[in-house]
């Protein structure tokens, strides 16, 4: 079976969205890596992000596992987040309000929680990390 993670890049602060993930998601992480744990032949290139995230992996569900890092200097690059959004889709509407709640603290709430004309229970936020959430229970 071929899966499709989504990988998040954050500038500086991976680990505390990614604390705050675990506590939404009531999930535990399946790794978490520092720039410092790089092998002692690469560390050069990571010196100025010994403590940032290399690399972490939070299993959100049985299919899917959602990763990220801090984006390295070395591989300096604009980070965005306003050309994607995270499609969650839940098979209790209690979840479905648990998750938008949680992820909304201190966020941006863009669509409440709702029926739509298509039939779902739906809503959109992003969250305090700018990252955008579509929440929905068929």
């Amino acid at each position: 079976m071929t899966t499709v993670n989504p990988y998040l890049y954050f500038n500086g602060n991976c680990e505390e969205a990614f604390l705050f993930y675990k506590s939404v998601f009531n999930s535990e992480f399946k790794y978490i890596g520092r720039y410092k744990d790089v092998p002692q032949t690469d560390r050069e290139i990571f010196l100025e992000q010994d403590n940032k995230i290399m690399h972490v992996s939070l299993p959100i569900c049985r299919e899917t596992t959602l990763m990220g890092s801090d984006n390295a200097e070395l591989f300096q690059q604009a980070v965005s987040t306003n050309n994607f959004s995270l499609a969650i889709s839940t098979d209790k509407k209690e979840e479905a309000d648990r998750l938008f709640q949680n992820l909304s603290v201190d966020g941006k709430i863009k669509l409440a929680m709702n029926e739509t004309f298509w039939g779902s229970y739906y809503g959109i936020v992003t969250d305090k990390f700018g990252i955008n959430w579509k929440i929905s229970f068929e």
